[in-house]
Protein backbone atom coordinates (compact mmCIF):
# COMPACT_ATOMS: atom_id res chain seq x y z
CA UNK A 1 0.00 0.00 0.00
CA UNK A 2 1.45 3.38 -0.99
CA UNK A 3 2.23 5.96 1.67
CA UNK A 4 -0.53 8.59 1.97
CA UNK A 5 -0.58 12.00 3.62
CA UNK A 6 -3.88 13.02 5.18
CA UNK A 7 -4.76 16.65 5.97
CA UNK A 8 -7.58 17.22 8.37
CA UNK A 9 -9.81 19.87 6.69
CA UNK A 10 -10.98 21.20 10.07
CA UNK A 11 -7.40 21.79 11.15
CA UNK A 12 -6.67 23.53 7.88
CA UNK A 13 -9.57 25.95 8.37
CA UNK A 14 -8.50 26.70 11.95
CA UNK A 15 -4.92 27.38 10.79
CA UNK A 16 -6.12 29.76 8.10
CA UNK A 17 -8.27 31.69 10.56
CA UNK A 18 -5.40 32.00 13.04
CA UNK A 19 -3.06 33.23 10.26
CA UNK A 20 -5.60 35.79 9.16
CA UNK A 21 -6.08 37.09 12.70
CA UNK A 22 -2.31 37.34 13.15
CA UNK A 23 -1.94 39.39 9.95
CA UNK A 24 -4.78 41.70 10.93
CA UNK A 25 -3.27 42.25 14.31
CA UNK A 26 0.11 43.12 12.89
CA UNK A 27 -1.48 45.54 10.46
CA UNK A 28 -3.59 47.21 13.12
CA UNK A 29 -0.59 47.59 15.42
CA UNK A 30 1.57 49.04 12.65
CA UNK A 31 1.91 52.78 12.06
CA UNK A 32 -0.14 53.96 9.12
CA UNK A 33 1.64 56.72 7.24
CA UNK A 34 -0.24 58.87 4.75
CA UNK A 35 2.32 59.96 2.16
CA UNK A 36 -0.26 62.10 0.42
CA UNK A 37 -0.59 64.73 3.14
CA UNK A 38 0.37 68.30 2.29
CA UNK A 39 3.81 68.12 3.91
CA UNK A 40 5.14 65.10 1.92
CA UNK A 41 3.54 66.42 -1.27
CA UNK A 42 5.47 69.67 -0.80
CA UNK A 43 8.67 67.72 -0.16
CA UNK A 44 8.17 65.67 -3.34
CA UNK A 45 7.76 68.77 -5.53
CA UNK A 46 11.21 69.93 -6.67
CA UNK A 47 9.94 73.47 -7.38
CA UNK A 48 8.72 73.91 -3.78
CA UNK A 49 11.87 72.90 -1.92
CA UNK A 50 12.35 76.29 -0.25
CA UNK A 51 8.77 76.50 0.99
CA UNK A 52 9.10 72.93 2.25
CA UNK A 53 12.25 74.01 4.13
CA UNK A 54 10.37 77.01 5.55
CA UNK A 55 7.60 74.70 6.81
CA UNK A 56 10.20 72.62 8.65
CA UNK A 57 12.08 75.62 10.01
CA UNK A 58 8.84 77.17 11.28
CA UNK A 59 7.76 73.90 12.92
CA UNK A 60 4.57 73.95 10.87
CA UNK A 61 4.80 70.34 9.67
CA UNK A 62 2.53 68.94 12.38
CA UNK A 63 -0.22 71.40 11.48
CA UNK A 64 -0.06 70.56 7.78
CA UNK A 65 -0.04 66.85 8.55
CA UNK A 66 -3.31 67.23 10.45
CA UNK A 67 -6.76 66.36 9.18
CA UNK A 68 -7.47 69.84 7.84
CA UNK A 69 -8.53 70.33 5.21
CA UNK A 70 -6.22 73.22 4.34
CA UNK A 71 -5.47 75.34 1.31
CA UNK A 72 -1.76 76.15 1.20
CA UNK A 73 -0.39 78.97 -0.93
CA UNK A 74 3.09 77.70 -1.74
CA UNK A 75 5.57 80.19 -3.24
CA UNK A 76 7.77 78.64 -5.89
CA UNK A 77 11.53 78.44 -5.42
CA UNK A 78 11.87 81.34 -7.87
CA UNK A 79 9.53 83.35 -5.64
CA UNK A 80 11.76 82.72 -2.62
CA UNK A 81 14.81 83.73 -4.65
CA UNK A 82 13.03 86.95 -5.59
CA UNK A 83 12.31 87.57 -1.91
CA UNK A 84 16.00 87.21 -1.04
CA UNK A 85 16.11 83.56 0.06
CA UNK A 86 18.66 82.23 -2.40
CA UNK A 87 19.05 78.73 -1.00
CA UNK A 88 17.77 76.29 1.60
CA UNK A 89 20.60 77.38 3.93
CA UNK A 90 19.09 80.88 4.03
CA UNK A 91 15.88 79.39 5.41
CA UNK A 92 17.16 76.75 7.80
CA UNK A 93 19.22 79.43 9.56
CA UNK A 94 16.36 81.97 9.64
CA UNK A 95 14.55 82.91 12.83
CA UNK A 96 12.09 80.14 13.71
CA UNK A 97 9.31 82.50 14.79
CA UNK A 98 9.74 84.51 11.59
CA UNK A 99 9.41 81.38 9.45
CA UNK A 100 6.40 80.22 11.46
CA UNK A 101 4.63 83.57 10.93
CA UNK A 102 5.56 83.58 7.25
CA UNK A 103 4.30 80.06 6.58
CA UNK A 104 1.13 80.66 8.63
CA UNK A 105 0.29 83.59 6.36
CA UNK A 106 0.19 81.13 3.46
CA UNK A 107 -2.36 78.76 5.04
CA UNK A 108 -6.15 78.91 4.90
CA UNK A 109 -8.67 76.53 6.42
CA UNK A 110 -10.79 74.52 4.00
CA UNK A 111 -10.27 73.04 0.56
CA UNK A 112 -10.60 76.10 -1.69
CA UNK A 113 -10.82 75.51 -5.46
CA UNK A 114 -9.80 78.97 -6.67
CA UNK A 115 -11.16 78.62 -10.20
CA UNK A 116 -14.66 78.21 -8.77
CA UNK A 117 -14.63 81.60 -7.09
CA UNK A 118 -16.81 84.32 -8.67
CA UNK A 119 -15.13 86.86 -10.93
CA UNK A 120 -14.24 89.76 -8.68
CA UNK A 121 -11.33 91.74 -7.28
CA UNK A 122 -9.82 91.17 -3.85
CA UNK A 123 -12.42 89.06 -2.11
CA UNK A 124 -11.31 88.82 1.50
CA UNK A 125 -10.49 85.47 3.12
CA UNK A 126 -9.10 84.79 6.60
CA UNK A 127 -5.70 83.14 6.74
CA UNK A 128 -3.93 81.60 9.71
CA UNK A 129 -1.92 84.81 10.06
CA UNK A 130 -3.71 87.77 8.52
CA UNK A 131 -6.20 88.48 5.78
CA UNK A 132 -5.81 87.32 2.18
CA UNK A 133 -7.32 89.03 -0.86
CA UNK A 134 -8.11 86.84 -3.86
CA UNK A 135 -8.86 88.13 -7.34
CA UNK A 136 -10.38 85.95 -10.08
CA UNK A 137 -10.51 87.73 -13.42
CA UNK A 138 -10.28 87.29 -17.19
CA UNK A 139 -7.44 89.01 -19.02
CA UNK A 140 -7.55 88.47 -22.78
CA UNK A 141 -7.75 84.76 -23.41
CA UNK A 142 -6.49 83.86 -19.94
CA UNK A 143 -8.22 83.46 -16.62
CA UNK A 144 -6.00 84.87 -13.90
CA UNK A 145 -6.05 84.31 -10.15
CA UNK A 146 -4.04 86.47 -7.79
CA UNK A 147 -3.64 86.46 -4.02
CA UNK A 148 -2.46 89.68 -2.38
CA UNK A 149 -1.15 90.60 -5.81
CA UNK A 150 0.76 87.34 -6.35
CA UNK A 151 -0.13 85.30 -9.44
CA UNK A 152 -1.25 81.68 -9.06
CA UNK A 153 0.99 79.58 -11.29
CA UNK A 154 -0.53 76.18 -10.64
CA UNK A 155 -3.77 75.47 -8.84
CA UNK A 156 -5.40 72.66 -6.90
CA UNK A 157 -2.50 70.27 -6.41
CA UNK A 158 -4.38 67.62 -4.48
CA UNK A 159 -3.31 66.21 -1.14
CA UNK A 160 -5.35 63.95 1.11
CA UNK A 161 -5.90 66.83 3.54
CA UNK A 162 -6.26 69.77 1.19
CA UNK A 163 -5.01 71.71 -1.83
CA UNK A 164 -1.71 73.35 -2.70
CA UNK A 165 -1.75 76.50 -4.84
CA UNK A 166 1.64 77.51 -6.28
CA UNK A 167 2.20 81.31 -6.39
CA UNK A 168 4.92 83.50 -7.90
CA UNK A 169 5.69 85.65 -4.85
CA UNK A 170 6.28 85.19 -1.14
CA UNK A 171 3.41 86.88 0.70
CA UNK A 172 4.29 89.06 3.65
CA UNK A 173 1.77 89.41 6.49
CA UNK A 174 0.66 92.95 7.28
CA UNK A 175 3.28 94.41 9.59
CA UNK A 176 1.07 97.36 10.54
CA UNK A 177 -2.57 97.76 11.49
CA UNK A 178 -2.98 100.92 9.42
CA UNK A 179 -1.22 102.70 6.58
CA UNK A 180 -0.52 105.56 9.00
CA UNK A 181 1.51 103.12 11.10
CA UNK A 182 3.24 101.77 7.97
CA UNK A 183 4.36 105.26 6.93
CA UNK A 184 5.53 106.19 10.42
CA UNK A 185 7.57 102.99 10.81
CA UNK A 186 9.50 103.25 7.52
CA UNK A 187 12.74 105.24 7.87
CA UNK A 188 12.83 105.91 4.14
CA UNK A 189 9.43 107.67 4.29
CA UNK A 190 9.94 110.10 7.18
CA UNK A 191 9.46 113.24 5.07
CA UNK A 192 6.38 111.86 3.33
CA UNK A 193 4.90 110.78 6.68
CA UNK A 194 5.53 114.22 8.15
CA UNK A 195 3.93 115.88 5.13
CA UNK A 196 0.88 113.63 5.58
CA UNK A 197 0.70 114.70 9.23
CA UNK A 198 0.97 118.43 8.47
CA UNK A 199 -1.67 118.10 5.74
CA UNK A 200 -4.05 116.36 8.14
CA UNK A 201 -4.07 113.19 6.02
CA UNK A 202 -2.24 110.87 8.41
CA UNK A 203 -5.38 110.63 10.52
CA UNK A 204 -7.39 109.88 7.36
CA UNK A 205 -5.31 106.82 6.45
CA UNK A 206 -5.50 105.63 10.06
CA UNK A 207 -9.23 104.97 9.61
CA UNK A 208 -10.89 101.81 8.35
CA UNK A 209 -10.33 102.46 4.64
CA UNK A 210 -9.36 100.67 2.56
CA UNK A 211 -6.81 103.00 0.94
CA UNK A 212 -3.93 102.67 -1.48
CA UNK A 213 -1.01 105.07 -1.09
CA UNK A 214 1.64 105.75 -3.72
CA UNK A 215 4.27 107.07 -1.31
CA UNK A 216 7.48 108.99 -2.02
CA UNK A 217 10.75 108.15 -0.31
CA UNK A 218 12.98 110.79 1.25
CA UNK A 219 15.07 111.26 -1.91
CA UNK A 220 11.98 112.01 -4.00
CA UNK A 221 10.60 114.37 -1.36
CA UNK A 222 13.91 116.25 -1.30
CA UNK A 223 13.78 116.58 -5.09
CA UNK A 224 10.33 118.16 -4.66
CA UNK A 225 11.75 120.80 -2.33
CA UNK A 226 11.01 119.12 1.00
CA UNK A 227 14.57 118.49 2.15
CA UNK A 228 13.98 118.52 5.91
CA UNK A 229 11.22 118.01 8.43
CA UNK A 230 11.44 121.72 9.20
CA UNK A 231 10.77 122.61 5.55
CA UNK A 232 7.77 120.31 5.58
CA UNK A 233 6.48 121.89 8.78
CA UNK A 234 6.82 125.38 7.31
CA UNK A 235 4.84 124.52 4.17
CA UNK A 236 1.21 125.63 3.86
CA UNK A 237 -0.92 122.59 4.89
CA UNK A 238 -3.33 123.25 2.02
CA UNK A 239 -0.47 123.06 -0.47
CA UNK A 240 0.70 119.77 1.00
CA UNK A 241 -2.82 118.38 1.05
CA UNK A 242 -3.34 119.13 -2.65
CA UNK A 243 0.01 117.51 -3.49
CA UNK A 244 -0.54 114.40 -1.36
CA UNK A 245 -4.18 113.66 -2.19
CA UNK A 246 -3.00 113.03 -5.76
CA UNK A 247 -1.01 110.07 -4.35
CA UNK A 248 -3.89 108.39 -2.47
CA UNK A 249 -7.01 106.54 -3.52
CA UNK A 250 -9.89 105.16 -1.52
CA UNK A 251 -9.62 101.50 -2.50
CA UNK A 252 -7.33 98.51 -2.07
CA UNK A 253 -5.32 98.09 -5.27
CA UNK A 254 -2.45 95.70 -5.83
CA UNK A 255 -0.24 96.22 -8.88
CA UNK A 256 -1.71 93.07 -10.46
CA UNK A 257 -5.18 94.66 -10.24
CA UNK A 258 -4.09 97.36 -12.66
CA UNK A 259 -2.61 94.77 -15.01
CA UNK A 260 -5.80 92.71 -15.04
CA UNK A 261 -8.12 95.70 -15.47
CA UNK A 262 -6.16 97.40 -18.27
CA UNK A 263 -7.94 97.73 -21.62
CA UNK A 264 -6.87 96.41 -25.02
CA UNK A 265 -4.33 99.23 -25.34
CA UNK A 266 -2.66 98.12 -22.10
CA UNK A 267 -3.62 101.35 -20.39
CA UNK A 268 -5.86 102.32 -17.52
CA UNK A 269 -6.90 105.35 -15.50
CA UNK A 270 -7.19 105.78 -11.76
CA UNK A 271 -9.18 108.50 -10.02
CA UNK A 272 -7.24 109.66 -6.98
CA UNK A 273 -8.51 111.03 -3.67
CA UNK A 274 -8.54 114.60 -5.02
CA UNK A 275 -10.80 113.64 -7.94
CA UNK A 276 -8.07 113.94 -10.60
CA UNK A 277 -6.98 111.07 -12.83
CA UNK A 278 -3.64 109.32 -13.19
CA UNK A 279 -2.84 107.41 -16.39
CA UNK A 280 -1.47 103.90 -15.94
CA UNK A 281 0.42 101.81 -18.48
CA UNK A 282 1.70 98.24 -18.36
CA UNK A 283 5.33 97.15 -18.43
CA UNK A 284 5.96 94.16 -20.70
CA UNK A 285 7.74 91.22 -19.10
CA UNK A 286 10.72 90.24 -21.29
CA UNK A 287 10.76 86.78 -19.74
CA UNK A 288 7.11 86.06 -20.48
CA UNK A 289 5.83 86.82 -23.99
CA UNK A 290 2.48 88.56 -23.67
CA UNK A 291 2.98 88.98 -19.93
CA UNK A 292 3.53 92.03 -17.76
CA UNK A 293 5.97 92.70 -14.96
CA UNK A 294 4.43 95.87 -13.53
CA UNK A 295 3.01 99.31 -14.25
CA UNK A 296 4.05 102.90 -14.72
CA UNK A 297 2.03 105.98 -13.83
CA UNK A 298 1.77 109.43 -15.40
CA UNK A 299 0.18 112.40 -13.69
CA UNK A 300 -1.44 115.15 -15.72
CA UNK A 301 1.63 117.33 -15.08
CA UNK A 302 4.33 114.69 -15.54
CA UNK A 303 6.56 114.79 -18.59
CA UNK A 304 8.12 111.40 -17.78
CA UNK A 305 6.64 108.14 -16.60
CA UNK A 306 6.76 107.33 -12.90
CA UNK A 307 7.71 103.80 -11.86
CA UNK A 308 6.99 101.67 -8.81
CA UNK A 309 10.10 100.98 -6.72
CA UNK A 310 8.39 98.82 -4.09
CA UNK A 311 4.94 97.30 -4.46
CA UNK A 312 2.14 95.63 -2.56
CA UNK A 313 3.24 96.43 1.00
CA UNK A 314 0.20 95.26 2.92
CA UNK A 315 -1.28 97.01 5.93
CA UNK A 316 -4.46 96.20 7.79
CA UNK A 317 -6.47 98.92 6.04
CA UNK A 318 -4.87 98.99 2.59
CA UNK A 319 -1.79 98.75 0.40
CA UNK A 320 1.35 100.86 0.13
CA UNK A 321 3.46 101.33 -3.02
CA UNK A 322 6.59 103.48 -3.23
CA UNK A 323 7.23 105.50 -6.40
CA UNK A 324 10.39 106.56 -8.20
CA UNK A 325 9.09 110.12 -8.61
CA UNK A 326 6.18 112.34 -7.64
CA UNK A 327 2.84 112.44 -9.44
CA UNK A 328 2.26 116.00 -10.65
CA UNK A 329 -0.89 117.88 -11.54
CA UNK A 330 -0.94 120.22 -14.54
CA UNK A 331 0.31 123.64 -13.56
Amino acid sequence: MANSFYINPVALIVFALLFSVACTKNTSEGVRIDNNRITPVLADNFNLSLFSAAVKRGNMGKILEGEGPFTVLAPSDAAFNLAGYGAVTGIITANTDLMSALVSHHIMDGRLALEKLPYQFNKEFPGHNGQLYITHWIKGLDTAITINGARVLRSNIAASNGYIQVINRVLQPAANTTLADALASDETLTLFAQAMKVAGLLDTVATKGPFTIFALDNNVMKAQGYATVQQVNETDPATLEQFLRYHILRDRRFISDYILSADATDTNEQVMLDGNKVSIGLLADPGEPGGYSGIYLTGTGNTDNVYVQKQDLLAGNGVLHILSDALLLAQ
